[in-house]
């Protein structure tokens, strides 16, 4: 549920910062939004290659939990960590 709100809160920062960078949206708010969902792209491709072994977890192809991770960074990476976790528990 908690993943699922932060997956919601990511991708409205994300539609906000495309209609700034767009100019249907203009003020510092929108701006300020707009470098906040810069700065999230770019800390999870840095984050990218510290994770790939999780991300190759993903039940699709590599490219697109990739892109996933891009846009959800730990949100996305974190349950295939934990389900990976759990198999060698059992």
């Amino acid at each position: 549920m908690m993943f699922g709100v932060l997956k919601g809160a990511a991708v409205a920062v994300y539609a906000i910062a495309a209609a700034t960078l767009a100019g249907w949206l203009q003020g510092l708010t929108f701006d300020a939004i707009a470098i906040f969902g810069a700065a999230m792209l770019v800390v999870h491709a840095i984050e990218v290659p510290f994770v790939l072994p999780h991300l190759r977890r993903h039940r699709g192809s590599l490219a697109a939990s990739i892109v996933l991770n891009l846009l959800f960074g730990l949100l996305h990476w974190v349950p295939l960590k934990r389900a990976a976790e759990a198999t060698w528990v059992s």
